[in-house]
């Protein structure tokens, strides 16, 4: 795989006197990639139906002169302002019912029907004016969906929508109360139009309600993106990418992706840590400045599996971001460790955000490759060093690891409708258990909920899946590895309503979850030899082989010899001891690893990241705080 570096350019910020020499400097950087345009929809169409394309047609000219490659990005997350005026109803509407208005961006909502025509003609008209240009040689479409959290809208078109979506799924409200078990508190519809949406009421809405308003919500954002990708087919041989973000639940990627040709996503690790991820006040406060030394690597994999195996890093993080609650800026070496660590894990591109820092508007604070005054900010060394070095090792393939984890985004969206718990989310309980397998030296692969073939791994992990789909419940009845299943998996139904019988419905596996408790922070539930399950613990019935025990004699984890349930939540330090000693068993191999070290195993060479603050030993060799080393295989 030929791996290359890039930047995201705004021609349109900056005179056009200083195009030619930013391009200059971006390849003298060892720069390919330049991602333009996905903010530029004001400046090509200034007024309904007038066009200025000569300023774009020049950028375009001027940056493959250079010697680099254009990713075009469509403009549809910031539709102009006379657009809004048009369409008034295209803005989106909160939660508490309260309109999002013009003066940032993203301020659209994916339910309205005539703002997606209206992106599907400026694809169009983009994709027929560069879609055979030669130097555009990948389209973004959007910019980051569900950023500022615009996924959901409670908007007119989104009831509208929404009731249309619920009758071509039911056919009948009889049909729908059921499923929804509507009986309660006297809630049956006798018509579609009936049919509100799950915000503003008085105590929590069915939960059935919800999910499928997730549902169709998600459904949403792939029809959107559908829209401009059937456009651009038609007119350009060049891969289509979108840029998805971390930690961002609220649609289905794995349909996003289907439709695209590489997934990408915005790598923002210090903004993450303060922002995005748990952890305690000692742990951020070690890795302040790095980024948390696993949300990476998660991500990486997460969306390689969204990619079907293609990744890029569309923004990575230079220096300070402007958005999170603290923004310090990285430790030196932390750019460097950022890029190689994406490519050890499969990427295929890693581009930095931005350019130039912008002197204006509200980014201005957020740090790019250069300084406002044109003079080089950090990161650009650091870029510049990875460019270099790039040549140095053979093409790096992701191959296959030895453990997988099944993450599933319809899950997170039941669990977010119905927690039973303050501090249960689907996101946590798959990353504390990628966290434990990260900490044990291995290298994971992420798998979508209907993995139909489990066979290239010797463990597999799927905790907090709502139902397991047809073809992954196949796959688990083939394993000969195993499969740690649970907490919390396969216990309701799609209908998020209780099955019978109870689940989990593990196949060849008499496993019953009886009772379910949520655990507040201060108590926890004491394991035989040692160890704990927190925020989650549920009580388990059946003929299986006990494995493991509470230290009051409840099965802890209970299944066959491949097959198993893991009853609750383990602590971090369990969670690690669970995994090492499952690992033996199915012999993988593993290591501790100190502090902030992590390793990725690929067919070619084995990395080692220092994301500590102090070197660390690592096979016969010091890596240096933010320190990068491998060793080829």
């Amino acid at each position: 795989m030929n791996r290359t570096l890039g930047v995201c350019y705004y021609p349109e910020h900056w005179p056009e006197t200083q195009w030619a020499s930013d391009a200059a400097r971006m390849v003298a950087a060892g720069l390919t990639w330049v991602r333009i345009g996905e903010f530029a929809w004001q400046r090509i169409e200034p007024a309904p139906g007038t066009f200025d394309w000569d300023w774009l047609d020049r950028a375009v000219a001027v940056l493959g002169d250079a010697g680099l490659k254009v990713v075009m990005g469509t403009p549809t997350a910031t539709p102009p302002r006379w657009l809004v005026d048009q369409m008034p109803d295209m803005i989106a509407v909160d939660a508490q019912g309260r309109p999002r208005k013009f003066g940032s961006r993203r301020h659209y909502d994916f339910s309205y029907l005539p703002y997606r025509d209206a992106c599907r003609r400026i694809a169009r008209l983009m994709g027929e004016r560069y879609g055979r240009n030669p130097h555009v040689a990948a389209w973004q479409i959007d910019n980051e969906y569900d950023c500022h959290d615009t996924c959901l809208s409670y908007s007119d078109a989104a009831r509208a929508g929404f009731q249309d979506w619920l009758a071509q799924k039911y056919q009948s409200t009889d049909a729908l109360n059921r499923a929804w078990g509507n009986v309660f508190w006297s809630m049956d519809y006798d018509s579609f139009d009936q049919i509100d949406l799950p915000n503003l009421t008085v105590t929590e809405p069915n939960p059935s309600h919800v999910l499928d308003f997730r549902r169709y919500s998600s459904d949403q954002v792939v029809a959107f993106n559908r829209v401009q990708v059937d456009v651009l087919r038609d007119l350009t041989d060049t891969p289509l990418i979108h840029n998805y973000m971390g930690r961002t639940l609220t649609f289905d990627h794995y349909a996003v992706g289907a439709d695209l040709d590489i997934a990408s996503w915005d790598s923002y690790p210090i903004g993450f840590l303060s922002d995005r991820i748990e952890g305690t006040e000692a742990e951020k406060q070690a890795f302040l400045r790095q980024g948390h030394p696993d949300n990476q690597a998660f991500h990486h994999d997460l969306y390689r599996a969204v990619g079907k195996g293609r990744l890029w890093v569309m923004e990575q993080q230079p220096g300070p971001v402007n958005w999170a609650p603290y923004n310090p800026a990285p430790l030196p070496g932390m750019v460097r460790l950022w890029s190689w660590e994406a490519f050890a894990h499969g990427a295929e591109a890693v581009c930095y955000f931005r350019w130039r820092q912008a002197p204006f508007a509200q980014e201005q604070m957020h740090a790019g490759l250069l300084r406002p005054d044109d003079a080089e900010a950090p990161g650009l060394a650091e870029a510049r060093q990875v460019a270099d070095e790039l040549a140095q090792l053979p093409d790096v393939s992701a191959g296959t690891a030895p453990v997988a984890l099944v993450f599933d985004y319809e899950s997170a969206w039941a669990w977010d409708a119905q927690p039973q718990g303050a501090d249960f989310e689907m996101f946590r309980l798959a990353f504390a258990a990628y966290r434990g397998l990260r900490k044990l030296g291995l290298s994971i692969d992420i798998l979508p909920p209907d993995c139909a073939d489990l066979s290239a791994y010797k463990l597999v992990l799927a905790p907090g899946l709502l139902t397991l789909s047809d073809n992954l419940r196949d796959a688990l009845a083939r394993f000969t590895g195993v499969a740690l299943i649970g907490p919390r998996t396969d216990v309701k139904t799609p209908d998020l309503t209780i099955p019978n019988p109870m689940g989990p419905n593990l196949p060849g596996t008499d496993v019953t979850v009886t009772l379910t408790e949520s655990i507040p922070p201060s108590d926890a539930i004491a394991l035989e030899g040692g160890g704990a399950f927190r925020h989650w613990f549920e009580a388990l019935d059946g003929t299986a082989t006990v494995h493991h025990r509470t230290a009051d004699g409840r099965p802890a984890i209970m299944g066959g010899d491949h097959l198993r349930y893991l009853a609750g939540w383990p602590s971090d330090e369990t969670f690690v001891d669970i995994l090492r000693t499952t690992c033996a068993e199915v012999g993988v191999a593993t290591q501790d690893m100190p502090g902030g070290l992590r390793l990725r195993e690929t067919p070619e060479a084995t990395f080692a990241f220092n994301y500590g603050a102090d070197p660390v030993d690592w096979n016969g060799q010091t890596i240096p705080a933010a320190g990068v080393a491998w060793v080829k295989r």
